[in-house]
């Protein structure tokens, strides 16, 4: 099971260490939570463990190049997981390489930290909805993947349970009535959704949660809604 980070969590892959130290001072300075790693196998086992919200991706690695951790995170874990590659490779030809594998942002060495962050926060806005990922007490919910899971085990959801579970999860404590559920989770297109329909929706989700931990998270609020009790 993956273990959870607090915070903005940056994934620094880089063999040179006065580069990796330089860029976790800045990282660190504007809150980010920093994992390091100074070659591709341990990259690798980094991404698996920690997820975390951003890869910064040297390419001339030991072990495996930043090519290939890049390609495997596109195509075997399928992860949408945003990529900066940090690279001495200036040639365009190996920028656009690097956009084919699948990279958000080519930085070229040297480089600018405070451009860096720039970079960085551009990223994560224009990503956000990619790679982000809620967790309360074992219940863990990734929107980009359309994947939640208790404890580390997957739920079988369907569409809407999982749009419901996504949208009590972004509101903890937040009574929720039926109405902002529906406006919420319902396309205008769609075909006339009743209040009903929600409950029902709701009461197959909880039992679904129940399966897996006797915890409560989906509260009913007599007369006004529902409420997801985050603690």
């Amino acid at each position: 099971m993956k273990k959870e980070l607090i915070g903005k969590s940056v994934l620094v892959v880089e063999d040179d260490p006065k580069i990796r130290t330089l860029v976790k001072i800045y990282l660190t300075n504007e809150g980010y939570e920093v994992i390091e790693a100074d070659n591709g196998i341990d990259a690798q086992e980094l991404i698996e463990k920690y997820d975390p919200c951003i890869l910064v991706l040297d390419l001339m690695l030991p072990g495996k190049s930043g090519e290939e951790v890049c390609s495997w995170l596109r195509n075997d874990l399928e992860s949408m997981m945003p990529v900066i590659m940090l690279t001495a490779k200036a040639s365009e030809k190996s920028r656009i390489e690097g956009f084919k594998l699948g990279a958000d942002d080519y930085v070229v060495k040297p480089f600018s930290p405070a451009e860096l962050m720039v970079r960085i926060e551009a990223v994560l806005r224009r990503t956000a909805s990619r790679c982000g990922k809620l967790s309360f007490t074992g219940l863990t919910i990734k929107p980009a993947k359309g994947e939640a899971r208790m404890n580390g085990e997957l739920l079988e959801l369907t569409t809407f349970e999982f749009k419901l579970l996504y949208l009590f999860m972004q509101h903890p404590g937040q009574i929720l009535s039926r109405t902002q559920i529906l406006d919420a989770i319902y396309e205008h297109n769609e075909k006339a959704v009743t209040e009903r329909t929600i409950d029902v929706h709701i009461k197959n989700l909880r039992e679904k949660l129940k399966e897996k931990t006797p915890k409560d998270y989906i509260q009913t609020v007599r007369g006004m809604g529902y409420k997801f009790a985050a603690n």
